[in-house]
C-alpha cells in the first residue's frame, strides 16, 4: 500500500469535478452553482448578498407546508454521534461525547465540519468552517487542518520516526481517528499532493527542534494555521501538471474560509478562532441554571480592536478603504480567513497566476476582479486567535458553531437551550412576551407551548438537531413553532439565502467526574 494512503487510509473518499471557479458547479457534491456577481444574483461576499444579522423576513412566500415527519427528515438527514468508548465500564476521558449537525442555506452548503482523536499525542481535535466564494477552501481545511495541529503537536522523536518510515517505505502508524458523517467526504485526487506538502512541514519541525522537545498547544494551534495558509497559498502559484489538481488548487487559493477549532486534552481546552466562527461554554450554575461564557472574539467589524488592528497594518491614508461598509475593502465580512488571496496577493501575482492557469478561468468575471483601493496587500490574514481555559466541573459542555448560528440565537439561550436539552431539567423562567400585547387566548396559547417543550426535547436524539430546531423554527415569543419551520425549511433554492445563513454545529459534552477542580482563563 502507498505510503500516502496509509497516512489517509480510513477516510471516505469521493471525486470532485468542475468547469468554472466560484462558486464551485452544481454537480459538485459540496459546492454551489457558478454565477457571476450582478445585480439580480450577487456574488456570496458582495454586500447585497448577505443577510443583516439577527433580520429574518417573514417568508410567507415561496415556501410549501411540510409534515413533522418531513420536518425532522430534513433535520436530521446530517447529523452525527460519537460517544467516548468505556474503559471497565468507565469513561477515563474528560470529554463524553459529541453531537453535530449541518443545516445548508446554500445549495449545497458551503459549511464543513471536523472531529478527530489524535493517535499518537493525547487530545480530540473539533472544528467548523465556513467557507465563501465556494466551498473548496472550507472543504480543504477540513480534511487538511487537523493533520497539521497533530503534526505540530508532535514532539521530535516521533516526528523523526515518521520520516524514517516513509523513507524506508514502512507502514505508518495512522495519526488520527476520525469521526465522520458519511456525507463527509475526502477529495481522493489532492491526497498524493496534500500528503507532500504534509511531509515538507514536518521535515521543518524536525530541523528546527531537538531531541525532547516539542511544541505546546497554543504554539502548535498557531503554527499549523499559518503553516496551511501559506500551503494554501504556495500550492496555488506552483500549480500541478495534472490539470484537475491545477484547477482545484486555485478554487481552494481564491474561495475562502473561516476556522474554529477546539483542542481538549483532559481538564485543558485551547480554541483557536480564525474570523467569525464562535466557541461556547457551557457552565451549570448552583441554582441548575446555565451561563454562557464565550472562548472566542468575532473577527469582523463589530470588533472594535479587528478594525484597530487591520487599520494600523495599513498607511494612514488607508484608513477610511481598508473597512468600508464593515467590510474588509467594502467587501469581506470575517476579517480573518484561510484562503481568499485576492486580499493577501500583490496584484501582479494574482494575474500572473491566472493567465497561466486553466482555460476555465479566463472567463470567470471574480477571478479578475481586484477589490477596490487595494494598494498595500496583504490585507487578510488567517492567524488565530487562540483562547486557553482549564475545565471545572461546572463546564458541563461546549458549542461550536458558524455564524448562521449566531446570526438566528442569542449566546445565552443557545446554551439554555442545549443546558436543558442535556439534563432534560427545565427552568421556569417568568413567561415574557417581548412588549408585544396579547389576549388571554393567545397567553393560554404560550402556556401550553411551554409545557409542550419538554416533550419536544426529548423529540430529537441529538443535543445539535434540537438546537438547529430552535434556531431556524423559534417564534416571535421564543418556542418552536411548527408553521415557521415548515415554512424555512421549504424555502427553494435560490431564495433560502436570503433568509438565514449555512448552520454547522458541535456540542461537545464534558465529563464533570474527569476534569479539573479549577479552572482560570489565558
Amino acid at each position: 500500500m502507498p505510503v500516502t494512503s496509509q497516512l489517509f487510509r480510513g477516510f471516505p473518499l469521493a471525486k470532485l469535478w468542475g468547469s468554472s471557479l466560484f462558486p464551485c458547479q452544481r454537480q459538485l457534491p459540496c459546492c454551489p452553482t457558478s454565477h457571476r456577481p450582478t445585480s439580480s444574483q450577487p456574488h456570496p461576499i458582495w454586500p447585497t448578498a448577505m443577510p443583516v444579522r439577527g433580520y429574518r423576513r417573514s417568508p410567507d412566500l415561496h415556501s410549501y407546508n411540510l409534515t413533522p415527519p418531513q420536518v425532522n427528515s430534513i433535520l436530521k438527514a446530517n447529523e452525527y454521534s460519537f460517544k467516548v468508548p468505556e474503559f471497565d465500564g468507565k469513561n477515563v476521558s474528560s470529554v463524553m461525547g459529541f453531537d453535530s449537525n449541518q443545516l445548508p442555506a446554500n445549495a449545497p452548503i458551503e459549511d464543513r465540519r471536523s472531529a478527530a482523536t489524535c493517535l499518537q499525542t493525547r487530545g480530540m481535535l473539533l472544528g467548523v468552517f465556513d467557507g465563501h466564494a465556494g466551498c473548496a477552501c472550507a472543504q480543504a481545511l477540513s480534511e487538511r487542518l487537523f493533520y497539521y495541529v497533530a503534526m505540530s503537536l508532535m514532539p521530535h522523536e516521533t516526528l523523526c520516526e515518521l520520516e524514517a518510515a516513509v523513507e524506508a517505505g514502512r507502514p505508518l502508524s495512522p495519526i488520527l481517528q476520525w469521526h465522520k458523517h458519511p456525507n463527509d467526504y475526502f477529495t481522493r485526487e489532492a491526497q498524493t499532493m496534500y500528503f507532500n506538502s504534509l511531509r515538507t512541514y514536518w521535515q521543518e519541525l524536525i530541523d528546527l527542534s531537538s531531541p525532547g522537545e516539542s511544541l505546546g498547544p497554543r504554539e502548535a494551534l498557531l503554527s499549523a494555521f499559518k503553516r496551511l495558509d501559506s500551503d494554501l497559498s504556495l500550492e496555488a502559484q506552483v500549480g500541478d501538471a495534472n490539470s484537475f489538481l491545477h484547477y482545484w488548487v486555485l478554487r481552494v487559493a481564491f474561495s475562502g474560509a473561516t476556522a474554529c477549532v477546539a483542542h481538549i486534552d483532559g481538564s485543558d481546552l485551547y480554541v483557536a478562532n480564525t474570523g467569525d466562527g464562535r466557541a461556547v461554554l457551557g457552565v451549570q450554575e448552583e441554582d441548575g441554571s446555565f451561563s454562557a461564557h464565550t472562548l472566542s472574539n468575532d473577527h469582523n467589524a463589530q470588533n472594535e480592536n479587528e478594525v484597530a488592528r487591520i487599520q494600523g497594518e495599513h498607511p494612514p491614508s488607508e484608513k477610511k478603504t481598508v473597512v468600508r461598509q464593515d467590510r474588509l475593502l467594502g467587501l469581506l465580512m470575517p476579517f480573518r480567513a484561510f484562503g481568499d488571496v485576492k486580499f493577501k496577493w500583490s496584484i501582479d501575482l494574482q494575474r500572473g497566476v491566472l493567465e497561466s492557469g486553466p482555460d476555465q478561468l479566463h472567463d470567470n468575471e471574480h477571478t479578475k476582479f481586484i477589490p477596490p483601493n487595494y494598494h498595500t496587500p496583504p490585507y487578510l490574514t488567517a492567524e488565530p486567535e487562540i483562547t486557553h481555559h482549564r475545565l471545572r466541573p461546572q463546564d458541563r459542555f461546549l458549542v461550536l458553531g458558524t455564524d448562521g448560528l449566531w446570526e438566528t440565537l442569542h449566546r445565552q439561550e443557545v446554551v439554555r437551550i442545549v443546558g436543558e436539552y442535556l439534563t432534560g431539567v427545565h427552568q421556569r423562567q417568568p413567561l415574557t412576551v417581548g412588549g408585544y400585547h396579547v389576549t388571554l387566548g393567545q397567553m393560554q396559547g404560550l402556556l401550553a407551548e411551554r409545557k409542550a417543550r419538554a416533550s419536544l426535547a426529548f423529540q430529537d436524539q441529538n443535543a445539535a438537531t434540537h438546537l438547529i430546531r430552535h434556531a431556524v423554527g423559534n417564534n416571535e415569543f421564543g418556542a418552536v413553532d411548527h408553521e415557521t419551520l415548515s415554512k424555512m425549511l421549504s424555502l427553494p433554492e435560490e431564495l433560502a439565502r436570503m433568509y438565514r445563513d449555512d448552520i454547522t454545529i458541535i456540542i461537545t459534552q464534558f465529563n464533570p467526574h474527569v476534569v479539573g477542580h479549577q479552572g482560570t482563563w489565558t
